[in-house]
């Protein structure tokens, strides 16, 4: 097995929705030279604009200074080809949706177009990276790295070894992430990894009470930060996350860990009308401008 590695200086991100470009600012804020892949060109640009706010909210605040913004955003590039950005990285996090046949395609396109001595790590929440390394000819080089939304403000990178994940990756990607100013935990894969299984654990449940009218989905947030001393209710992290995404994530702890994941009809139901969350303005809440109210 070939343990020559290069350290880490360029980062290539793949997908520019929200967990995609929180990850590129982090990135290009730690001082990484970042590429951001998305191949719709409407997406890309949205993520350039949310991005660029990120910085600006960063320097009112005092978080970054204004110099530091400027160094960061010009070490960060945009583009729709996925050979352009694979073919200079040292590292790759690929951060497409949760869906096995999507994440497939990705990685056979990158294991054509990166170097050989390229790192590979998938954003997945729940989703094996034993099985997604098979889909290259580098499973030694393959590796999870479970960013948490908001990527910005969350401490936290999930690290989590496939079968054949060595030593030296888990270490590469352990060290990226602290530079990038993260706290890590390292575990081995099974399915839903740490915090996803508690977390669509009491995400599901909170559902099945809303549907058996324990109490509202106010009454039940606040129950849940005020009793359990989470900073977010369920349903709030729920729609920032995306009811889809939860969806799809109870949908394959069901399948691979059983009844217990089994997800809530009311929650189905609410995928089904479109009622994703703040994405699309209606989850279990409603987002105005700057109101949010409950449906």
């Amino acid at each position: 097995m070939n343990t020559n590695y290069k350290l880490v200086r360029h980062i290539t991100v793949i997908g520019s929705g929200v967990m995609g470009r929180g990850i590129a600012y982090v990135s290009a804020a730690a001082g990484f030279s970042t590429i951001l892949v998305d191949i719709n060109e409407q997406a890309l640009e949205a993520a350039a604009g949310e991005i660029r706010k990120t910085f600006q909210k960063g320097v009112e605040r005092a978080k970054i200074t204004a110099e530091e913004a400027e160094y960061a955003q010009e070490r960060l590039r945009y583009t729709n080809s996925i050979n352009e950005g694979a073919a200079e990285a040292d590292l790759i996090i690929e951060a497409v949706p949760e869906n096995l046949d999507i994440k497939k395609a990705v990685f056979q396109q990158l294991e054509e177009d990166a170097q050989d001595s390229c790192l590979f790590a998938t954003n997945t929440s729940t989703m094996s990276p034993t099985e997604i390394g098979s889909f290259t000819s580098r499973p030694e080089r393959t590796i999870a790295m479970h960013f948490f939304n908001p990527v910005h403000k969350m401490p936290l990178v999930e690290i989590v070894r496939g079968l054949e994940t060595s030593d030296q990756t888990a270490k590469i990607a352990e060290q990226t992430a602290r530079q990038m100013g993260k706290e890590t935990v390292v575990v081995n894969e099974f399915p839903g990894f740490v915090t996803s299984r508690i977390s669509a654990l009491v995400g599901n449940e909170a559902f099945y009470m809303l549907q058996e009218g324990v109490g509202t989905p106010e009454e039940i947030d606040r129950a849940i930060k005020l009793g359990l001393n989470y900073p977010m209710g369920p349903f709030e992290l729920g729609d920032l996350v995306g009811l889809d995404t939860r969806l799809n994530n109870l949908n394959y702890l069901h399948k691979t860990l059983g009844e217990k994941y089994r997800p809530s009809p009311l929650l189905v139901k609410y995928v089904k009308a479109g009622r994703l969350g703040r994405k699309t303005g209606k989850g279990v809440y409603e987002y105005t401008s700057r109101k949010e109210e409950v449906r």
